[in-house]
């Protein structure tokens, strides 16, 4: 090949001016993600719009990272991959919706992950800057939840806020405070006693007139 058709080949291979995939460009898709969200919000960041900001090809942004959702846990170092415990909620059936995010969310904080989300939620008591943890949370994790449930009538938050506070005072009595026997009960007695309480949160009469 002549120096001529090298410069040719390489202004082709490089005709976009961005960057390669490398370690860099994963740190740079991060940082460009992590200004975006905070800045705009889960909602109205696109992949486009990071990649952009990262000087990438969106398809390097999902080939390290896959969805929106998984780039938005690996910003705000969720230690779990929050599609698997998604992916479940969305399969489930509407009646049996409570007691799914119960097995599933208990699943995750028994699993080599919890301590990890145990620490998150501490740092969120504590007051740490936790503002895309927060947002994650609600935007990603409740919203899916909440568009499962929406009516015409009812769009939902109440019975999702009140879901989230109940998950969160088991993930404290079990994990955080250790309150026994719920520290140390069997997940599928935690599903029994928790899933009702959680299905009616979400479908059943909850004294809103939403239901």
């Amino acid at each position: 090949m002549s120096d001529g058709e090298s410069g040719s080949g390489t202004a082709r291979s490089g005709r976009t001016g961005r960057r390669p995939g490398n370690t860099d460009t994963r740190a740079a898709i991060l940082d460009a993600a992590r200004i975006r969200f905070a800045d705009t919000g889960f909602d109205k960041t696109s992949i486009r719009a990071i990649a952009g900001d990262a000087d990438v090809d969106p398809a390097l942004v999902h080939h390290y990272f896959g969805t929106k959702q998984q780039l938005f846990a690996a910003v705000v170092e969720f230690p779990a991959d929050p599609e698997a415990t998604l992916n479940a909620v969305d399969r489930a059936p509407l009646d049996e919706l409570g007691p799914t995010i119960v097995r599933a969310v208990v699943g995750v904080w028994d699993s080599p992950a919890g301590p990890g989300i145990v620490a998150m939620v501490r740092s969120m008591f504590g007051g740490g800057e936790m503002n895309l943890a927060r947002s994650f949370l609600l935007q990603v994790v409740l919203e899916r939840v909440r568009a499962r449930i929406a009516t015409p009538a009812d769009d939902g938050r109440a019975r999702v806020a009140l879901a989230a506070a109940q998950m969160v005072g088991v993930l404290t009595a079990r994990k955080i405070v250790g309150i026994e026997p719920l520290a140390s009960m069997p997940i599928d007695e935690v599903v029994a006693a928790v899933g009702p309480s959680m299905q009616r949160y979400l479908t059943g009469d909850i004294g809103t007139g939403g239901a």
